[in-house]
């Protein structure tokens, strides 16, 4: 006996705007009007580095706080650009406004006190070591008696 999904339509395979649950749906990216910007994480013996590639901004923009092993990473950016003309009316105004947040859960290995962060050519570092016990050690070597 061979199970096979059932489909309520006459043309199974056809796509249709009414068994499309995403039809009227939008991606979040478009619903928030914002994104958040890619993380990559390296894991080595020491330490964990995390990368996230954010350019433009300064590091005043940036806020990193760890409560209860919750890496939280936010910026905000506002700029605002006018070209006035000779009368004092405006011929050109522009505002910007930028702002992320993304959080990570840290594991119970790593030293909450000791993670670093720097910010350069656009790219925002952060070292996370890890405790001194969560370290991987050499193998050890017994002498037989």
């Amino acid at each position: 006996m061979k199970l096979m999904k059932r489909h309520d339509n006459l043309f199974p395979n056809m796509w249709s705007p009414f068994n499309d649950d995403d039809w009227f749906r939008l991606p979040d990216t478009f619903k928030s009007g914002t994104s958040a910007p890619a993380v990559n994480i390296l894991e080595n013996e020491d330490d964990f580095k995390v990368e996230m590639a954010v350019p433009g901004m300064k590091k005043e923009d940036f806020n990193i706080d760890l409560e209860n092993n919750l890496l939280t990473i936010s910026a905000e950016e506002q700029s605002e650009n006018e070209t006035k003309g000779q009368d004092g009316s405006y011929t050109r105004r522009e505002f910007n406004y930028s702002a992320f947040k993304r959080s990570f859960t840290l594991p119970d290995s790593v030293d909450g006190e000791k993670i670093a962060a720097s910010y350069t050519d656009g790219v925002l570092n952060i070292t996370i070591p890890k405790k001194e016990e969560a370290k991987p050690k050499p193998p050890k070597k017994i002498a037989i008696k």
